[in-house]
């Protein structure tokens, strides 16, 4: 007799709880996406599919925002609407805060490294003014209790 394990039963071993947040309709301001809750956790990855064609140019970025301290960036800003971004495009980074937002239609780089973030928020800056981005984080905690919801 065999046992299957299933996907998200997978994906949970592998890279912990799966949490994902829509942006809405992008506008020029900085929104949260998610709260980091009860303590540090680790990201281990984070990628977001575009669900509306993004066609306005757009400086776009992701940053940590704790509840004490700086905040600090993801990833630097990159213009992912100059060219059109269309909707089912994938948007990723490498982890390193000085890379750009990869994007592309069937495959970006995801995270080489985890990213550790303490109590507070995770957000995105826009300075666009049209398209959605569907954000998809899995993370880990680092503090017992500690987990990371949709803002």
């Amino acid at each position: 007799m065999s046992v299957l394990i299933q996907g998200d039963q997978l994906r949970a071993t592998l890279l912990g709880t799966r949490v994902e947040k829509s942006t809405g309709t992008l506008a020029a301001s900085t929104i949260s996406l998610f709260n980091v809750l009860g303590g540090a956790c680790l990201i281990t990855q984070i990628y977001g599919e575009v669900t509306t064609t993004i066609t306005v140019a757009n400086s776009y970025k992701l940053q940590a925002n704790p509840t004490v301290g700086t905040t600090r960036d993801l990833v630097t800003a990159t213009d992912i609407g100059t060219t059109d971004t269309p909707a089912g495009s994938l948007l990723g980074f490498d982890g390193i805060a000085a890379s750009s937002i990869q994007q592309g239609p069937g495959a970006v780089p995801l995270l080489m490294r985890p990213i550790a973030v303490n109590t507070g928020t995770i957000e995105h800056v826009s300075a666009g003014s049209d398209g959605v981005i569907l954000w998809v984080i899995t993370y880990v905690p680092l503090t017992n209790g500690a987990s990371i919801t949709a803002a």
